[in-house]
């Protein structure tokens, strides 16, 4: 594999987060007490922020823009991700970045012709939250209880308590 590849990069990135993420789980589970101190390197790491960034891209609006008016798709169209990640990983090592409000837009509220807010951040925002996200899932999942639905990974509140009712044939 060359790791100058893209797609090499994020595979290696991808293994690298999951082996990070699995030992903070890991210990969490078993010692809930534990301080988790050093988390701040872990959101700067490359490998973390490349993920994060995969996140971005490929997810359903990365074509829209915040307020300083770049979108991610943007940013993959220009070629220069690996610039826009080494500034955004520079910025948070000097702790020089500061998120930028979020782009506020009104967008209809289901069948009722309401409208809604709809805060959309900037992209480097997008990433960082990715990032973060990233690092302390894993830590907060072991506190959960299997019985736990709402917003976790894989699961939907929708769920719950579908695990505890007996199904019955013939209803």
């Amino acid at each position: 594999m060359n790791i100058d590849d893209p797609s090499d990069a994020l595979f290696w990135a991808e293994r690298r987060v999951l082996g990070i993420q699995t030992k903070l789980h890991q210990w969490a589970t078993d010692d809930t007490g534990r301080r988790f101190n050093d988390l701040f390197n872990l959101v700067c790491d490359p490998a973390f922020l490349l993920v994060a960034w995969e996140r971005v891209r490929t997810n359903r609006g990365a074509r829209t823009a915040g307020v300083d008016g770049i979108s991610a798709h943007a940013v993959r169209l220009s070629g220069r991700e690996d610039l826009f990640l080494d500034r955004l990983r520079r910025d948070l090592k000097t702790q020089t970045f500061i998120p930028l409000p979020v782009r506020e837009v009104m967008i209809p509220k289901g069948g009722s012709g309401k409208l809604r807010r709809l805060g959309i951040p900037p992209v480097g925002d997008r990433v960082v939250q990715a990032a973060l996200k990233l690092v302390l899932e894993p830590i907060f999942e072991a506190d959960f209880l299997p019985c736990s639905y709402g917003f976790r990974p894989k699961r939907r509140a929708q769920d719950a308590g579908l695990d505890q009712v007996p199904l019955r044939s013939g209803l």
